[in-house]
């Protein structure tokens, strides 16, 4: 029976290229994201007929996320892996964020995970499958009213917490803690700095994919990655 994974914020950056990656290896994926455009386009490119699954929505939302569950569970019988994907960060810092904003991004970066956790870890429990979060340096480091960086922070946690919670029941738990990666993920903060090293979103992707492939009764809990040259 081929795998099944669920990846939200899936139609770009890290969460398309992991949904490349285990497309190729087999698996049939569900990708979540906000843009149906985005969506409709990466399908498109994709080339993964019915093996891939895409579902429009808010991944901050209870009933969209219990929404895609069910659809996912219902087409496809199962749901062995979860991959935490979606997050934004916002350009300057708490001093200059309009309040509206933070508010988005606390709900997406940190409840998103959480309900997301919630709501398959009954099926999860069944396959014993594994949750990947995708975490960042900025939850290991602290930069000058860095709000990402407190969201990123509570991520890590998450996964601890997570962890405790599960690894009696067989569901492995792995944080993937990227530093800068060249994704869309920076299109809001002006691009990614110049002079910066960077990743790719598909090295970030084989690492989540390598987590996922671990044998039965390996949980590998957290991986740090950065570009060579980044020093913080």
């Amino acid at each position: 029976m081929e795998p099944v994974t669920l990846i939200t914020g899936g139609s770009t950056g890290i969460g398309a290229a992991t949904a490349r990656a285990l497309l190729k290896q087999g698996h049939r994926v569900a990708v979540t994201g906000r843009s149906a455009d985005r969506l409709a386009a990466f399908a498109a490119t994709a080339g993964a007929g019915e093996r891939l699954m895409t579902l429009t929505g808010d991944s901050s939302d209870e009933h969209h996320l219990a929404s895609a569950v069910r659809e996912i569970v219902g087409a496809w019988g199962r749901l062995d892996h979860v991959v935490a994907n979606a997050g934004f960060s916002l350009p300057g810092n708490l001093e200059n964020h309009e309040p509206e904003a933070m508010r988005s991004m606390v709900l997406t970066n940190v409840l998103g995970p959480a309900l997301l956790v919630r709501e398959t870890l009954p099926h999860l429990r069944e396959s014993k499958g594994r949750i990947v979060l995708v975490g960042s340096v900025a939850g290991v480091r602290n930069t000058p009213g860095n709000l990402y960086s407190v969201t990123k922070w509570a991520v890590h946690a998450l996964a601890e917490n997570t962890r405790l919670l599960v690894s009696k029941d067989g569901v492995g738990v792995t944080l993937v803690a990227p530093g800068v990666v060249d994704t869309p993920f920076w299109n809001e903060r002006g691009g990614v700095p110049e002079a910066a090293p960077a990743m790719t979103a598909e090295q970030i992707a084989d690492v989540i994919v390598f987590a996922i492939n671990q044998p039965e009764g390996v949980d590998i809990n957290q991986l740090t990655m950065r570009p060579a040259g980044q020093v913080n």
